[in-house]
């Protein structure tokens, strides 16, 4: 029985769906998470399998003859010779045939032997990942940094004198090609202001240095490689981070924030800015294959030993293991960063459930 005054106390009901209300769980603590976890692995997965299967049709229906090349190369070789490279490296085989031999040597971890660098194609990805990634990771993170910076305050005083900036800057960046601003600042640092280095990923004269020395050189050499390949990718965040920045200072809670009397900065950067970046964290994971592809002009351009500059050198020389090689780790990277950015919806919002 209830005593006046007293506040009474809800038990559950048998005829409400909504009650008792289920306990509130971390994004990541729940079952759905694991199943659609799952669900990407295996769809990334057949995805790989599915753009091995095409890049080994497109690259043996490119036409040349790697064993020509390999002859072309040495100064001459004999038809004996030839028939017996072609022997030794499979390419008297049918073309199914040939494909069948090299899904097996995939699954099996081998990526084969390169025709012309005469070692494993595994051995030189692996050696040159390092110097690809350092270049990809730097300018992504530049990209994205410096590109949601200049968005946030465009959006902030969308009429004024540094929006206004920020946007001719960011048409520029994004209209230039790559191999152009490339080029440009090699033109600039090779002969007005002679500051940074323009080729390679070390000096000559630090080559086996080690410790920090090894480390500032390095970086040394990555600034123009990093600033060339951010350009383009800097403008087109910031470009979609006004755009939703000012789609989200127009919401009714944001309006309600500015009510209770919020500071400016607490607005934008701590209720504004999550929502904001969703639109810009999908496009970030979505045009890492890109920021890949613009690798291998960057590479070629600065000269910077990378997978970028691998894949140009073994696609002149018909090198099919090694254009195969590449591309396949390609694939597997932009199949892990989208799934990386699934998962980074639920860190940035944890209202998205995974069905």
């Amino acid at each position: 029985m209830q005593r006046m005054g007293e506040v009474p106390v809800q038990t559950a009901c048998t005829h409400c769906p909504y009650w008792p209300l289920p306990p509130p769980t971390h994004p990541f603590d729940d079952m759905n998470m694991l199943r659609a976890l799952a669900t990407r692995l295996l769809q990334g997965f057949l995805l790989v399998l599915a753009v091995v299967v095409l890049n080994f049709m497109l690259v043996h229906a490119a036409p040349g003859d790697p064993v020509e090349t390999i002859a072309g190369a040495s100064g001459g070789m004999s038809p004996e010779l030839m028939a017996q490279l072609r022997t030794q490296y499979g390419l008297d085989r049918s073309l199914p045939a040939q494909l069948g031999i090299y899904l097996g040597r995939v699954l099996g971890g081998d990526l084969g032997y390169s025709y012309f660098f005469n070692l494993p194609v595994a051995q030189m990805i692996f050696e040159r990942v390092p110097a690809t990634l350092l270049l990809v990771v730097s300018a992504v993170l530049l990209a994205f940094l410096a590109g949601t910076l200049l968005g946030v305050l465009s959006a902030r005083r969308p009429n004024g004198l540094l929006s206004q900036c920020i946007t001719v800057l960011s048409l520029v960046g994004f209209a230039a090609p790559v191999f152009w601003t490339g080029m440009m600042l090699v033109l600039l640092f090779a002969s007005w202001l002679p500051i940074l280095p323009v080729a390679g990923m070390r000096s000559a004269d630090s080559v086996g240095a080690s410790g920090l020395a090894d480390v500032l050189d390095v970086l040394h050499h990555l600034v123009l490689p990093t600033v060339t390949l951010a350009l383009v990718y800097l403008a087109q965040y910031s470009r979609l981070a006004r755009s939703s920045m000012l789609d989200v200072l127009g919401s009714d809670y944001i309006r309600t924030a500015r009510a209770k009397g919020l500071a400016d900065h607490v607005v934008l950067y701590k209720h504004a800015l999550r929502n904001a970046l969703l639109p810009v964290v999908t496009m970030l994971g979505l045009q890492f294959g890109n920021v890949m592809a613009g690798a291998i002009i960057v590479e070629t351009v600065f000269n910077w030993p990378g997978l970028g500059r691998l894949a140009f050198d073994s696609v002149l020389r018909r090198d099919y293991p090694t254009i195969l090689g590449v591309l396949l780790f390609s694939s597997i990277v932009v199949v892990v960063m989208n799934l990386l950015t699934d998962l980074a919806y639920r860190l940035i919002d944890p209202r998205i459930k995974t069905a």
